[in-house]
């Protein structure tokens, strides 16, 4: 049983002994203090009620996110079900995922050719996030497209820059630009 629900439970069955309580949901698993405990309970000793028992934990904006960007082929069933229920409740999620899931769809598929579409479609819809993106893409709307129809990639040479950046904050302040070349040369 989770530490939360002992706690509701306990309270409402007449248990008010916070040090009492904090011990039985210590063996729980419950990482927090005492005083804590102490604290949540203040609220409910003034008004003498009944504790409401707590409600499902909303997901957080890094779950949501996750839910939304994983890839449209390859959903996890609960995840998948629990996205499905949030763009149900709120039509701004909805869209939102629809723009991202068809910018996936077009990145996976090399489909560069669709990006005017995807581009206009975006600008004209009311999320000023997914709205600025595409007015952003539209910069250097030749390299976006190219990037997302060709099948050239720049992940060696980027990947080559990354490691040198990463010798060269190692090495800052310890040695000559002599020792940073032979390392540079030698861990290839």
């Amino acid at each position: 049983m989770m530490p939360g629900r002992s706690l509701h439970r306990r309270w409402n069955e007449g248990i008010r002994n916070a040090a009492q309580l904090f011990r039985e949901i210590r063996q729980l698993g419950y990482p927090g203090g005492e005083l804590a405990v102490q604290r949540h309970l203040r609220r409910y000793r003034t008004s003498r009620g009944h504790m409401p028992a707590p409600g499902p934990k909303p997901p957080s904006v890094r779950e949501v996110t996750a839910w939304i960007t994983t890839h449209p082929d390859h959903p996890d069933g609960t995840d998948a079900d629990k996205l499905a229920v949030l763009r149900s409740r709120n039509k701004d999620l909805d869209r939102l995922t629809g723009h991202v899931r068809a910018f996936a769809v077009m990145l996976t598929h090399r489909e560069g050719h669709r990006l005017d579409e995807w581009i206009h479609t975006a600008e004209t819809d009311e999320l000023t996030p997914v709205a600025s993106f595409a007015h952003n893409l539209r910069r250097d709307i030749d390299a976006v497209r190219n990037g997302m129809t060709l099948p050239y990639s720049s992940g060696a040479v980027e990947g080559n820059i990354n490691r040198l950046k990463m010798l060269k904050r190692q090495m800052f302040g310890r040695a000559s630009l002599d020792l940073l070349r032979k390392r540079v040369l030698l861990t290839r």
